[in-house]
Order: C-alpha cells, then sequence, then structure tokens
C-alpha cells in the first residue's frame, strides 16, 4: 500500500459540510491505522502503515499516544481560544497535523477497540455503544461490560498492545482507575500493563513516568475522557467544556516539557460532538408507529439498532422512513454491511447488528425512552453517525 505522508493542517475544519456524510477510511487514513504505524515507527513488523509515521518519525525510539474522548477536528478551533498549545499542535508545526476519519459508528467503545486493534468494526465486533447479544437477546452495554460475555470470545481480533509485547516494546496503558479490567478496556487494550489515574493532572504524570522509565522502544497510551462528558452534560464550547479544554491544554504542555529527545507525542480523538436542539429529538415511546413491529433497541441516540419481530423488517423499514424522513437514513442490516460503514463484518458478528439501522443525520437524534436511562435524554451533545462534525478526528503529531 503506498504511504501518504501526514500533511500540514490549520487549526480549522476541512472545506466541507460539517453534516455532509463521511464514510470511514478503514487502512487509508483512519483512527484504524494509527497504532499499526506507532508499531512500524518502534520497529515491529507490520503489514502496513498507511499513514507513513515511520518515515515522519525517524529516531524515535518511545511513543506517547493520549486520546481525547469528543475532540472532532470541527472542535479545534473552538477550543483554541482556550487551548493554544492544543492550537499549535493543530497547525503541525511542530511535527505534523492531519485529519483522519473515526470507524462507524463515531461511538467511544466502537472507536477505542478500533484504535487498539488497528481493525474496522466488523472485524473485532464492538459494532455501536450498545447491542443485542445473539446468545441471550439482551442489550450488552460495552462500557458498563464486566464479565460476561468473555472479552477474549466477544472481541477476537489481536490488540496491537499484544503484538508490541511479543516485539519486546515496553507497553503501558494509563487511563482512569475504575476501567481497569473492564470488558472494554481487555478488548481495547490487553496485553498492556495498566496504570491508573484519576485526573489530567496525574495521567500526565503517569504518561510522562512511563515513557521515560520504561526501556526503549516503549509505547504508552493514555485516555482523557473530560472533554466529551462536559460536551454531552453542558454542551460544546458551554463554559464546562472550555475549563475542560484548557485543562486538556495544561496536560499537553506537561507532556511536551516532558517528553524524552527519542520520543514523539500523538495525539488523536475517538469522534467530535455538536449539539441537538430539544424540538430535534424523536422518541420511540411518543409515537406508536415507531415501535411497531420492534422486540429491541440498541445504540444510541444518533445511531439506532432495531431487532424487529419474524416478519416485520419491511414495516419497521417504512414507519420509520416515514416518521423520521430526511432526519435519517434508514436500511436494512444488509445495505449497511454492503455498503462498507463498518468495513468487512465477521459473520458472527452480523447478528449484532439491528435488522434494520437507522443512522441519523443532520442534527436529529431518536431517544428510546422506557427502554433506556431517562438521563440520556436530558444530555445536550451527541456523537455516533455518519456526519463530518462526528466522524472527522485530528492526527496531531509532535517531538520535543
Amino acid at each position: 500500500m503506498t504511504k501518504r505522508p501526514a500533511t500540514q493542517a490549520p487549526a480549522a475544519p476541512p472545506s466541507v459540510d460539517p453534516f455532509a456524510q463521511v464514510r470511514p477510511a478503514y487502512g487509508d487514513n483512519s483512527l484504524a491505522d494509527v497504532l499499526p504505524g506507532v508499531l512500524a515507527t518502534l520497529g515491529v513488523p507490520v503489514p502496513a502503515d498507511p499513514l507513513g509515521l515511520r518515515e515522519l518519525l525517524p529516531g524515535v525510539r518511545r511513543v506517547v499516544v493520549l486520546l481525547v474522548d469528543g475532540l472532532g477536528w470541527y472542535q479545534l478551533p473552538v477550543a483554541a481560544p482556550h487551548a493554544p498549545t492544543l492550537a499549535d499542535l493543530a497547525t503541525g508545526r511542530l511535527t505534523a497535523a492531519r485529519a483522519l476519519t473515526s470507524g462507524f459508528p463515531s461511538t467511544t467503545p466502537t472507536s477505542l477497540v478500533t484504535l487498539g486493534t488497528g481493525a474496522p468494526p466488523g472485524a473485532h465486533g464492538v459494532l455501536a455503544f450498545t447491542v443485542r447479544r445473539p446468545d441471550t437477546g439482551e442489550v450488552l452495554n460495552h462500557v458498563a461490560w464486566r464479565g460476561d460475555p468473555d472479552p477474549a470470545d466477544w472481541q477476537p481480533v489481536p490488540t496491537c498492545l499484544e503484538r508490541a509485547v511479543a516485539a519486546g516494546v515496553a507497553t503501558t496503558v494509563v487511563s482512569r482507575p475504575e476501567f481497569s479490567g473492564s470488558g472494554l478496556t481487555i478488548s481495547a487494550y490487553r496485553g498492556a500493563a495498566y496504570r491508573g489515574a484519576s485526573s489530567a493532572d496525574v495521567l500526565a504524570r503517569e504518561l510522562i513516568d512511563a515513557v521515560t522509565c520504561s526501556p526503549a522502544p516503549a509505547l504508552v497510551y493514555g485516555y482523557l475522557p473530560d472533554l466529551d462528558h462536559a460536551g454531552h452534560h453542558f454542551g460544546v464550547d458551554s463554559p464546562p467544556w472550555r475549563a475542560a479544554a484548557a485543562e486538556l491544554d495544561r496536560l499537553l504542555a506537561t507532556l511536551l516539557a516532558g517528553l524524552p529527545g527519542d520520543a514523539a507525542l500523538l495525539v488523536t480523538a475517538d469522534h467530535g460532538q455538536f449539539d441537538v436542539p430539544a424540538d430535534h429529538r424523536f422518541d420511540v415511546a411518543a409515537d406508536e408507529r415507531l415501535g411497531a413491529g420492534v422486540e429491541v433497541i440498541a445504540g444510541e441516540p444518533r445511531l439506532r439498532f432495531l431487532h424487529t419481530a419474524p416478519g416485520a423488517t419491511a414495516d419497521v423499514l417504512a414507519a420509520w422512513r416515514q416518521v423520521l424522513g430526511d432526519a435519517a437514513w434508514v436500511v436494512p442490516r444488509e445495505e449497511a454491511v454492503a455498503e462498507g460503514w463498518f468495513g468487512p463484518v465477521r459473520a458472527a458478528h452480523l447478528p449484532r447488528i439491528g435488522d434494520v439501522v437507522v443512522a441519523c443525520q443532520g442534527r436529529y437524534a431518536v431517544h428510546s425512552t422506557g427502554t433506556e436511562p431517562e438521563s440520556l435524554t436530558r444530555l445536550i451533545g451527541y456523537h455516533g453517525s455518519f456526519t463530518a462534525v462526528e466522524m472527522t478526528i485530528p492526527l496531531l503529531v509532535a517531538r520535543r
């Protein structure tokens, strides 16, 4: 595969409608391509380095990868007034900056496993925020997942971190203490040593300590959830969101100052985010046409998997298309899979996708009051579908 060198880019959105559809660029320019490039940089044999990271980072023997939850490409100029270090990184001046795509759906659990495995969602099987388990019929929340199902069975793809460890790379994950040992953490990061960090300050300290003290070659991964939380609960560019952006900036400044001379920092994200107006929200419980023939609703408000009663799929498709109109792309599972949104899907993973897939367009969302926590309806910021503002994420690369 031809390598694409990272290019400089300003801290501004691409010249595209933020609500235009953006297809995931698996194997070319996506979140799934980041860690394979890091492995190549650290001397681990990989089939391809589509981002050209090995050529971009000659002499680098240690890499810190920081994933900032909710920091989409379209959020960079919004954060810039409150985050000068981030704004500087986004110009590419310190090494490079480019826009990538997340996987689909543009949601945290799917993206974390896509990053960790270097594989598209159809391969690793973490296909949405929540999915119906084919074996039990219960809805699995990937964020709240503990124990059953066994992560090794549910997510069968080896992680990039396992490959790094097998090749002799010192590998560490630094994230919130409460995430240690969860099904999602094991699925995304198994193979690495784990360090807990309860705040951005502790995260910075642990990342620096891990990358400094580990023998080269070393790979250290960190996760920061605060910007996403602020966006969900208070809205993008709200005062709490701005405070989270400023906190992120202090973290970045600390990391850049503490990097060893043979190290590089890569900053990326799992998805973008935007506010959904109150009058752009449908509720399955409020319209009997949406509930007819639907046995299980999974996914999240911007991306729905509908599991239908036997023989009801055609009627469900017709009803949802009629009610939602231009607010969503409503298609049978087979069409969504054939369109390539999930990448190639393993046969065992197909039943995890609903019989009907509903991907919201514009600033719309679909709630399911009564089957999901009421707190979802009180959120302000959302993501999960295939628009540019959700799917376009940064890759910011810096050497000290």
